[in-house]
């Protein structure tokens, strides 16, 4: 299934077919029907919520969607949780709606980085009722008591009385959750390669096609340090193609840090790699940005293993951790 994954994945960011595998282009009948599939599949979907079939839940407080049009590798979960580190700084209890996908892994990051925080995490496919579970549980503010004429009460919120009331949901990879109704929805672009060989999925990355940006209230650009001035302008152009009036920023990932596996709270300079050999593995959607930011870092000689989004990785090593390491000289760094 990993090589599957894999193969499905180089297809859809690869431009011209001609420059794949035969064996990759023998799948591409196969994927052509399947993304076929899945237009129809999706547009009969729209059309439901568009005539009322299905319907939209409305919750009692600001809603903030952060998503996106293509699989991984956005910056979506990152940007999450700089939103709910901001809401908290400010008094707001968040609330972020996760599905939990491959076994939760991001929402266990997202735990552990907003540890000690007001925020609060909710898990489960049907982000409605989790929301409405955890309103129940700990209550909400009104949105009326902490913003006047687009003012911020601040003395309001942080009164001893809301202690611990949610006071604004963030819904993570919310862009395809039509369910909720949402105030704000943000969408992030890979710029490293923000929109694959257009196609939807299976056959390219897409989730959606890109006329649903004109539903985007702001467009954030990832990895903006890794890319050209002019390819970031030419994705900018492209968006205001379907949105003239869509906002566009530019955001990038700072590490501050590395840290051993077995214990986090051990925090290693980054100057640790300068001029060594490193082996970068990875299982995140981007694995290019990883790769190129620690390049960036000053490492002699970058290696790497990409795995899948969200890979499951054993207790014991890869065999392929292995199989690389026995090329490399001893003291490289992994």
């Amino acid at each position: 299934m990993e090589k599957l994954r894999k193969v499905v994945n180089e297809i859809a960011y690869t431009q011209d077919h001609a420059k794949l595998s035969s064996l990759n282009r023998s799948l591409l009948p196969l994927l052509t029907v399947a993304s076929f599939l899945y237009r129809v599949t999706l547009s009969l979907r729209r059309y439901l919520y568009h005539f009322g079939l299905f319907s939209k839940q409305r919750l009692p407080v600001p809603v903030i969607s952060v998503g996106n049009l293509t699989w991984g590798g956005n910056g979506k979960t990152p940007m999450v949780e700089f939103i709910a580190q901001w809401l908290a700084d400010s008094g707001i209890s968040p609330l972020i709606l996760t599905r939990g996908y491959a076994g939760g892994d991001e929402a266990r990051m997202l735990t552990r980085h907003l540890l000690g925080t007001s925020s609060k995490i909710g898990i489960g496919a049907n982000r409605a009722a989790t929301a409405t579970c955890f309103l129940k549980q700990y209550g909400y503010l009104d949105p009326k008591s902490f913003l006047f004429e687009g003012m911020w009460v601040d003395q309001t919120v942080r009164s001893p009385l809301n202690f611990g009331k949610i006071g604004a949901v963030v819904l993570d990879d919310g862009m395809q959750h039509w369910s909720l109704d949402r105030d704000l929805e943000i969408v992030m672009v890979n710029g490293l390669s923000p929109w694959g060989n257009h196609q939807l999925i299976p056959l390219g990355p897409l989730r959606e096609p890109m006329a649903a940006l004109r539903r985007a209230d702001v467009a954030v650009v990832h990895h903006a340090n890794l890319v050209s001035k002019q390819s970031l302008k030419d994705i900018e152009l492209m968006m205001k193609e379907v949105k003239e009036s869509l906002p566009v920023f530019f955001a990038r990932m700072s590490p501050s840090h590395f840290f051993e596996v077995g214990n986090i709270n051990f925090r290693i300079p980054l100057d640790v790699i300068q001029d060594a050999i490193v082996l970068c593995v990875s299982a995140i959607g981007s694995a290019n940005a990883f790769v190129q930011g620690i390049e960036k870092m000053g490492a002699f000689y970058v290696d790497r293993i990409d795995f899948t989004d969200h890979h499951s990785f054993q207790t014991q090593p890869q065999p392929e951790v292995f199989r690389v390491c026995g090329r490399q000289p001893q003291g490289t760094y992994l």
